[in-house]
């Protein structure tokens, strides 16, 4: 029987381990760096986040966003609080955020959740020391799916200078047939409404997009696809294939700083210092 190229356990024989390494790195950042934890960016349930800080004085720096993966109905800004060690080696403040899952909550939903978390970076960031002007965001997997709709091209700047895609999905239609079919039914109509090829961004957003070379055939296909629409709409795009890397071990990455991309997205951070 074929596998399905999108089930991740499926082609990462150590999935488990790895989550396992990730949960346990996260809950050690979160015994080591300075963090306000918990903080409410809306009124559900799920819409928080949690920051953290670099050593040293907190005055106008510079600001990451990272937003978790999980095909939109699995794991939780807990499980990645770990890559806020690269962030804050950076010199950053990392905002870690939380959403509602589905199938429970839509997608429709979703997207508005993370609008939600990066509108309070912008109203409420100054209060803790950072730098609404040099704001910068990464997703992995679903979480970058979600980021480009924070940098997306409206009347309004996105005012987001800098975004790291890793291993992201911008075409849901294929999933719409995948092993996700009868866990979260993508509808034909949030196919159309929230597929980030058919939506145009902010060309002042800074691209770099990161995919596994160990990822399957559809992770690339995506990744390309989605760079070269990106320079069709005017930016500047940065495409890198991580070196023995898969979906999984190269998210765990985020957070080693010295890895592909750890040091990708670390340079992701310096863009906003320019």
């Amino acid at each position: 029987m074929q596998k399905d190229p999108f089930r991740t356990r499926d082609h990462v024989a150590d999935f488990d381990d790895i989550v396992a390494d990730i949960v346990a790195r996260s809950t050690a950042t979160r015994a080591t760096l300075p963090m306000v934890a918990n903080v409410a960016y809306g009124n559900g349930a799920a819409e928080r986040l949690d920051l953290f800080f670099p050593p040293g004085g907190r005055k106008n720096i510079p600001v990451h966003i990272f937003i978790h993966g999980g095909y939109w109905r699995m794991f939780s800004r807990g499980d990645y609080s770990y890559v806020a060690n690269t962030v804050t080696k950076a010199g950053a403040i990392a905002v870690i955020v939380d959403y509602a899952l589905m199938p429970e909550f839509r997608m429709a939903a979703i997207v508005e959740q993370v609008r939600r978390a990066k509108q309070w970076v912008l109203d409420n960031i100054v209060d803790h020391g950072g730098d609404p002007g040099r704001i910068s965001v990464s997703g992995h997997s679903a979480g970058a799916h979600l980021a480009t709709f924070l940098f997306e091209k409206t009347p309004v700047p996105s005012r987001i200078r800098a975004a790291l895609l890793l291993g992201g999905l911008y075409d849901l239609k294929p999933l719409q047939r995948s092993f996700l079919e009868p866990l979260i039914g993508i509808t034909d109509e949030e196919a159309a409404a929230f597929t980030p090829m058919t939506r145009r961004h902010d060309p002042k957003t800074a691209v770099t997009i990161l995919v596994g070379d160990q990822e399957t055939q559809p992770f690339h296909q995506q990744a390309a696809d989605f760079g070269t629409l990106l320079r069709a709409q005017g930016h500047g795009v940065r495409d890198l294939r991580l070196n023995d890397r898969n979906h999984m071990n190269s998210v765990r990455d985020l957070g080693i700083v010295g890895t592909q991309a750890g040091d990708c997205l670390m340079q992701t951070i310096e863009t906003t210092l320019v």
